[in-house]
Formats: C-alpha cells, sequence, structure tokens
C-alpha cells in the first residue's frame, strides 16, 4: 500500500474543497448572511490541512487498483466530512449525522434530504446542496486528474474506481486529457440547461440550483414543492436535461469529434432511450384520468421517468399518490438508472442488456449444448473477466440492498417505506415512496438507518467495489 500518495491526493482533494467552499461563501456575501464565518472557518481548515499535505510531494507516484480504491473511497469521506461541517457549526442542520447524511447525499448525486423545510436555510446552504451535486457528478478525482500531472497510467485506476459503469475506457491515449475533456463537455452541457432556463424566466438563484442538480443528477430542490411551482417550459428543460445528463458522456465526445453513426450506433443509448419512450407510454396511459388533458399526463410523465431512471429525483407531481402500476414502474427505472459514464446511478442499463444477454446464451445452452455462442455487447466480444465482474456485482447487489432493508425496517415503518427509502438511496435517487416519499423526507428516520443509507448512498455511487475494499484486512497490510 502506497499510503504517502493517498496522503497526498487526499490533500489535493482538501485544498479543492477549500476553494469549492468560496461558491457559498460568495452567496453570503451578496445575500448578506451570517453563515459566512462557518463556511470561511471550515474552507480555512481545509486549505491548511491540504497544504499540510501536499507540501511533500511522494517520492514514489506508483499505484495500482488497491491504491487507487482506497483512494477514491476514502476521498469521498474526507470531502463529506467537511463539506457537512457548514451544516452543522452554522446550527441550520443542527445534528451531526444529519449533516453528514445531508452532504453525503448532495456529493452522491442523491438528494434525500433531512430538511423540514428547506426555504428556512440561508442561500448560502442552499448553494452548498445543490453544488455538492455538480461536483459529485462527473466526480472530484476526475476533476483532479485533470489538472494535476501524475504518473502515466495509474491515474487509470483512480478514473475506474469513481466513473459510474461496469467498464471505463480513455477517450483519447492520456487520462488527463480524458478527464479535461470530461468536464468540458460537463461544463458546457450544464451552462446550456441555465441559458434555456433563464430564457424561461426562472429567478437567477434557482436556475443555478436547478441546473447544479440537472447535470449531476441530483434531487436537492430550494423550495419546499420541489419542482411544481416552476412553468411547464422550465420542467420541459429539465426533463430534457436529465435525460441527456444520463447518456454515456462518450456518446458526447464522438459527436464533437464529427463521428454520429458511432455515436448513434452505440447500443447501452438506443435501449436507455427504449426504456423511456416506454415507460412514459405506459404511465401515461395509467395517470391519464388524473389529469385535465393528455398532454399534461405525457407531460408529467415524462418528467418523472426522466428523473427517476437518471436517478435524479426532481418531482413535478407528488407520484406517490399515483396507481399502484405507475409507482411499480418508477420502482423498476429505480433500479434500472441511466447509461454507464453518465452522473446517472442505479445499476446501469448496459449491465442490465448484459445480464439479459448472459441469461440468453445460458437457456440456449440448456436447449443445445453442444453450441458455442459468444456473447456481444456493442459489437465486442465479452469476455469472462467482464461477465464475472457483472455477476459479483449482481450478486454483492443484492446482498447489500437486502441487508440494508432488513436494518432500516427496524424503525417498524410500513414495507413500502423501508424498501423504497433503500431503493432510493442505495440507487442515489432521492425521494422514495410512502412515508419518505417526494412530499415528505428522511428526517423521521432513526440514526442507525441513517448511517445504513449513509453507506449506501456511496456504495452505490462508487459501485460498490471501492467501498467494500475499505473492510478488508488484506488491504491495509504493507507490500
Amino acid at each position: 500500500m502506497n499510503r504517502s500518495i493517498i496522503i497526498y491526493m487526499l490533500g489535493w482533494i482538501m485544498n479543492i474543497e477549500a476553494l469549492l467552499l468560496l461558491i457559498p461563501i460568495a452567496a453570503a456575501v451578496v445575500y448578506r448572511e451570517s453563515v459566512i464565518t462557518c463556511y470561511m472557518a471550515v474552507a480555512c481548515v481545509c486549505g491548511l490541512l491540504g497544504f499540510l499535505c501536499t507540501r511533500k510531494k511522494p517520492e514514489v507516484k506508483m499505484f495500482f487498483a488497491k491504491e487507487g480504491f482506497v483512494l477514491v473511497s476514502m476521498g469521498w469521506i474526507v470531502l463529506s466530512l467537511f463539506g457537512c461541517m457548514p451544516f452543522w457549526l452554522s446550527g441550520e442542520i443542527p445534528r451531526f449525522i444529519d449533516a453528514l447524511f445531508e452532504i453525503v447525499s448532495g456529493f452522491t448525486t442523491t438528494g434525500s434530504s433531512v430538511v423540514p423545510k428547506v426555504e428556512d436555510l440561508s442561500r448560502a446552504t442552499l448553494i452548498w446542496r445543490s453544488f455538492s451535486h455538480w461536483i459529485g457528478g462527473m466526480g472530484i478525482l476526475v476533476f483532479i486528474l485533470s489538472i494535476l500531472p501524475m504518473a502515466g497510467d495509474y491515474n487509470m485506476h483512480i478514473m475506474r474506481a469513481e466513473s459510474p459503469g461496469p467498464s471505463v475506457g480513455k477517450l483519447v491515449p492520456k487520462i488527463r486529457i480524458t478527464a479535461k475533456l470530461l468536464y468540458q463537455i460537463y461544463f458546457l452541457m450544464t451552462v446550456m440547461t441555465m441559458v434555456f432556463l433563464l430564457i424561461g424566466g426562472m429567478p437567477i438563484f434557482d436556475t443555478i440550483c436547478m441546473s447544479f442538480g440537472a447535470a449531476g443528477t441530483g434531487g436537492f430542490s430550494c423550495r419546499n414543492s420541489g419542482q411544481a411551482e416552476y412553468t411547464l417550459y422550465q420542467q420541459a428543460v429539465l426533463s430534457i436535461a436529465m435525460i441527456l445528463f444520463g447518456v454515456n458522456f462518450n456518446v458526447y465526445y464522438l459527436l464533437l469529434i464529427k463521428r454520429p453513426k458511432d455515436a448513434f450506433r452505440c447500443e447501452e443509448m438506443r435501449g436507455y432511450l427504449a426504456i423511456i419512450l416506454a415507460a412514459v407510454v405506459l404511465i401515461t396511459l395509467n395517470v391519464r384520468h388524473l389529469f385535465p388533458s393528455l398532454f399534461l399526463a405525457v407531460h408529467h410523465a415524462l418528467f418523472q421517468v426522466s428523473s427517476i431512471i437518471t436517478t435524479t429525483g426532481y418531482a413535478s407531481v407528488n407520484f406517490d399518490q399515483w396507481p399502484e402500476f405507475s409507482k411499480y414502474i418508477l420502482l423498476l427505472l429505480m433500479f434500472t438508472g441511466a447509461c454507464a459514464g453518465s452522473t446517472g446511478g442505479g445499476i446501469k442499463v448496459s449491465r442490465i442488456m448484459m445480464a439479459f444477454k448472459e441469461a440468453k446464451k445460458e437457456m440456449a445452452a440448456v436447449i443445445h449444448p453442444r453450441s458455442v455462442k459468444v456473447i456481444k455487447y456493442e459489437g465486442k466480444v465479452l469476455g469472462h473477466p467482464v461477465l464475472r465482474s457483472l455477476n459479483a456485482y449482481l450478486i454483492l447487489y443484492a446482498f447489500i440492498f437486502t441487508v440494508s432493508v432488513l436494518l432500516v425496517s427496524l424503525d417498524n415503518f410500513d414495507f413500502a417505506t423501508s424498501f423504497s427509502a433503500v431503493a432510493a438511496n442505495f440507487n442515489n435517487i432521492g425521494p422514495g415512496l410512502s412515508v419518505v416519499g417526494p412530499s415528505s423526507n428522511f428526517s423521521m428516520l432513526s440514526d442507525l438507518s441513517k448511517l445504513v443509507l449513509i453507506f449506501d448512498m456511496l456504495a452505490g455511487r462508487l459501485e460498490l467495489f471501492p467501498i467494500l475494499v475499505l473492510f478488508s484486512p488484506g488491504t491495509w497490510k504493507r507490500g
């Protein structure tokens, strides 16, 4: 274990977080809020500790998969511990575990909240909550890779540990340039979302918060009513933005380099859009009687489908009051998730497609035992390592999900609450059903349940393995 490189990189994470805290500090200055002292104090402590950790460069800069997984997990934990401090110190979220829950929900782009009335929060805190979605959407380590020269291809271990999806590749030969390209695309799409919302007359502060949330596919809102008070145009812009940010960013890179045929040949993207279309049609037919026109039924069905499948968690209506059929479809979309290589969470469309192809191959083998078939995905043959990793992921996913529901059920809420609370947080969505539905929050859960859900949010965002590596004794052995 190369501990020196881990400490060095954690120092850079604290340095970056100190700079990122200038955003809420600026908001506090503009709106003349007293919470500025809390944000400035945390920024200074972050900067000081970051300086101490980075003043001496490590002699050995090489690291491998184990160090990459540990670094990413520890990085997100450190980011969250310092990120929640302003909430707690200012007294806006007086309990530390609640403050930690809130910021982990932000950085993991989950959007679950313990705040009963968000309008009571300062503008600085509202902007920090939403900005945490944007930071976590693409990943803080990916950002550091884009600005910090590191040791060659060893960077790939960090990128694979932090980027969502079953496989992560390089857009260009150098990881640093790949990371820069990803963030440039991410930034440009965020700005475009802001522009279209401003054209629709959305207030500037709301525009910033909603754009950060849509880009990072998080679910924090700056209003208690969520997105219900916004106009149909503004909701439509958010619907389209959420869908676009749920697409694999490799597609946008291919479009930038003028290879549209390769971009639209993406098997996962076609599956993702087909699922969205099918879900919108089915839900529209099921909820048509709840709305005065077919247009409104389609509009709100599209908004909720795009919100849930991309694991954003925005709500234009209280979908917990929809018929059971529609709620069941949304629950399935919680598990489906967006595309690999996007800012969305969930299992990912690619994994589900691979799993179905593997099941189809096994069924064919039962019928024709002597036949030899290979599984192809995106035009490439899936090798044994990919399928082994897929099966291990699904088994661990099912195990963690089951144990989490069991622990949360100790709070003695109804099954829909316990099950959907874990589904919403493990898949980084935000609102669940029943007691934790879109018109409520997670404040009534016990501290144990909140700790379980904090773990689930981190594990879900980091694709299980980086977090689980921390609990393996072999990880911490020297050599």
